[in-house]
């Protein structure tokens, strides 16, 4: 097939992170396959083109961009594109308004990859993605809860509904004792200290707030204790200020934006995940396929990747008492971190690795082209 995957941009995110890992695994089994980014990026971009698919900027300006509309046409009349998979509002209705204007366009699918809060707030993009969502034959949701959201509240039409799982690439991740030791070399940590690491942007939802909380408790049991936070945002300084005044800067590292995520989380003995909200996480994904023992909150698909006491540890959101408990239950219990890491590390390889993100999309892709 002659494939195009539309995006809002390929700044470095789970989403985008998911969309790429996609379209390299399409190409190399053989499909034509480019990823047009609605607005100017890097990113993610140098990755896509090393592996031989080819990126398109659209530079979009603020609003419905009618220039910008045009040159998504001429790219895929150019390309002679079968299907088109926008991911997202945004990258929907521009879709939609380019295909309308063609005579016999591409078939056009859509994937949504969060619970759509952002129609609540924003009427217009409400307006124009519903109308979008009359040219689209297959919508493809990224988990249940995803799934019941929209399809439960009427967005789209049961019979053109799917759910699907994010997909990653599980050979990226895989744990060796090698690796192991050149992430603690990186992250300065000692090789028989103990390290709890969390990876995502610092940003209030992410409450990493509470990890740092329970720091000097958790030291008081396990005076070799660690914490990485792998990751920016713009709370970032207030986190710093946090672990300062708690006395534990000594035992927090910050590590900044990494593009050596997959290289890092070899060395946690522990992966944390305090949400207050997530989607279908790809760090939770990539932490199973790394063996971690996991603890994460009971939160948007956290529970469809993590079976409480058999992959993992579920916690409620935003309490600091059962957030503490299950970590001192895998600091103290070396045997349980390996059991439920393994057991982790199985799940994923087989519901979702890259490959089996691949053999549903294709499917997707087949139903939609029927209709």
């Amino acid at each position: 097939m002659r494939l195009m995957h539309i995006v809002d941009s390929l700044e470095f995110g789970g989403l985008e992170r998911v969309v790429t890992d996609l379209a390299i695994e399409q190409k190399r089994r053989g499909d034509t396959v480019c990823v047009f980014s609605l607005l100017a990026t890097e990113g993610l971009k140098p990755e896509l083109e090393a592996a031989g698919v080819e990126v398109i900027v659209g530079n979009k300006r603020d609003g419905l961009d009618l220039g910008l509309i045009l040159r998504l046409r001429r790219a895929m009349a150019w390309r002679n594109i079968d299907l088109v998979h926008a991911h997202n509002f945004v990258p929907n209705y521009h879709a939609a308004a380019a295909i309308r204007t063609m005579l016999g366009g591409p078939v056009q699918v859509c994937s949504l990859h969060d619970m759509g809060f952002r129609l609540e707030r924003e009427k217009r993009l409400r307006q124009y993605f519903l109308w979008s969502l009359k040219h689209t034959r297959g919508v493809a949701m990224v988990g249940s809860q995803v799934h019941g959201r929209y399809v439960g509240d009427g967005l789209v039409p049961a019979e053109r509904a799917t759910t699907v799982l994010n997909g990653i690439p599980v050979e990226r991740f895989r744990w060796t004792l090698e690796r192991r030791r050149i992430a603690r070399e990186r992250l300065g940590v000692p090789e028989d200290a103990l390290l709890i690491g969390a990876v995502g942007r610092q940003v209030a939802l992410k409450n990493h707030r509470l990890l740092i909380a329970l720091m000097p408790a958790l030291l008081k049991r396990h005076p070799s204790l660690h914490l990485a936070l792998v990751g920016s945002g713009p709370l970032e300084a207030e986190l710093r200020a946090q672990a300062e005044a708690a006395g534990v800067a000594a035992r927090v590292i910050f590590t900044g934006q990494r593009k050596d995520v997959a290289d890092l989380t070899p060395g946690f003995d522990i992966f944390a995940m305090p949400s207050l909200t997530e989607g279908l996480s790809i760090a939770l994904l990539e932490a199973c396929a790394t063996r971690l023992a996991i603890v994460a909150t009971a939160v948007g698909g956290n529970p469809e990747i993590v079976r409480d006491g058999q992959t993992g540890l579920l916690v409620p959101p935003d309490q600091g008492e059962p957030l503490q408990a299950a970590l001192e239950r895998l600091l103290a219990d070396a045997a349980l971190r390996e059991r439920l890491g393994q057991a982790a590390c199985d799940w994923v390889g087989e519901h979702a690795s890259i490959g089996a993100l691949y053999r549903t999309c294709s499917e997707f892709y087949q139903r939609a082209r029927g209709r």
